[in-house]
């Protein structure tokens, strides 16, 4: 079975694949151009336009854009830091014809920091504004755990100030990478910081130094699984329903967990209300074969580690560990679709580098 095609191709007419995407956006190209270049009705004549075509090729798709020069136009393709869109956008831009006048980008790119700066909510954000620290955890030394601080932080106002934040380092780092590089953030002021503060403007360097000591000690770590022992785990909920678990506890024990950080998490909703919310026969047995299919694709000597899986109260969610998230994106997208008339089916990814999310399933 093979599944890395263009994901859009099967099921779908061909208006909604890349290439007559780009072949719509070609016969309307110059209008787009002269719309944004005055920058009149933009809305109205390129927004309103664009938007409902990237919903045909794929839900998340969204788009910035503006004058790059006096004659080229910037058209910045984003999911807006959702990560299992990630590879759709960045597969949308490579497919991009070459178009005179146009620059077409997947993500929103990496700022100098003097245009990364920010006024949001009465409050500023910028080199002057901000600074951060590195909480370090003996326990979980890979882990970027940083505090950012802003000088007139108040209580009152967080919501508004972490918001600035992060719109700030999406702009400042880049969409990829403000997502990916950091593990854990969290938000305060001056008085209450308790360490010494390092101008934001570092913050890049840090992380490029971070991410660097990381690969070095990660890349290329593989595992295999055929020898590993499965558990199965049986609870009861609040609700006296029954839950149900398989997990792989040998894998539970790995001490480099954290070469594959991300974590996949599918699941999988069925209607089991006269069953006590467990399946029927027929939907265990499709779910089983969907499965099977997932795990020919996502094989653990390439880096795609399956957890294992509980099922109870009318869902089923199953886990994987990678060491990346864009074939398992596409793999898992793929497969919902040639499902979607049998199974009901939603994905995401988080990202989880000591996989403390499954300690539950840990044997003490």
């Amino acid at each position: 079975m093979h599944l890395l095609e263009d994901p859009f191709s099967q099921g779908k007419t061909p208006a909604h694949t890349y290439d007559a995407f780009w072949a719509w956006f070609q016969q309307h190209e110059k209008t787009f151009h002269q719309t944004v270049r005055l920058g009149k009705n933009i809305e109205a004549h390129f927004f309103d336009q664009l938007s409902p075509r990237l919903d045909e090729l794929h839900d998340g798709f969204n788009f910035v854009t503006g004058m790059l020069d006096d004659n080229t136009v910037e058209l910045i393709l984003t999911p807006d830091g959702i990560i299992k869109n990630m590879v759709f956008t960045e597969e949308l831009v490579q497919a991009a014809p070459a178009i005179p006048g146009w620059k077409f980008t997947a993500l929103k790119p990496a700022l100098n920091i003097e245009d990364a700066r920010i006024e949001m909510s009465g409050y500023q954000f910028d080199t002057e504004s901000l600074s951060f620290y590195s909480n370090d955890h003996p326990s979980y030394p890979d882990e970027i755990d940083l505090t950012i601080v802003h000088r007139d932080y108040q209580e009152a106002d967080e919501d508004a100030i972490t918001t600035g934040i992060y719109i700030f380092l999406d702009n400042y780092l880049g969409e990829l990478n403000s997502v990916s590089c950091i593990d854990n953030l969290s938000v305060t002021g001056p008085r209450a910081a308790e360490q010494e503060l390092i101008p934001i403007h570092k913050l890049k360097d840090f992380l490029v130094w971070r991410e660097k000591e990381f690969l070095e000690k990660y890349e290329g770590r593989r595992y295999q699984t055929e020898n590993d022992t499965y558990s199965s785990f049986q609870a009861e909920l609040e609700n006296g329903r029954m839950l149900l678990a398989i997990v792989n506890t040998t894998l539970l024990e790995w001490d480099v967990k954290a070469s594959h950080p991300w974590i996949l998490t599918i699941e999988i909703r069925y209607d089991g209300d006269n069953n006590h919310g467990m399946p029927d026969q027929e939907t265990y047995e499709r779910m089983d074969e969907w499965e099977e299919a997932l795990l020919t694709e996502l094989r653990d000597a390439d880096g795609y580690l399956s957890i294992g899986r509980q099922t109870a109260d009318n869902s089923r969610e199953i886990y994987f560990a990678c060491q990346e998230f864009r074939k398992p994106s596409k793999v898992v997208f793929h497969l919902i679709r040639q499902y979607a008339d049998r199974l009901d089916i939603r994905y995401d990814f988080y990202k989880d580098k000591y996989w403390k999310s499954f300690e539950r399933f840990r044997i003490v």
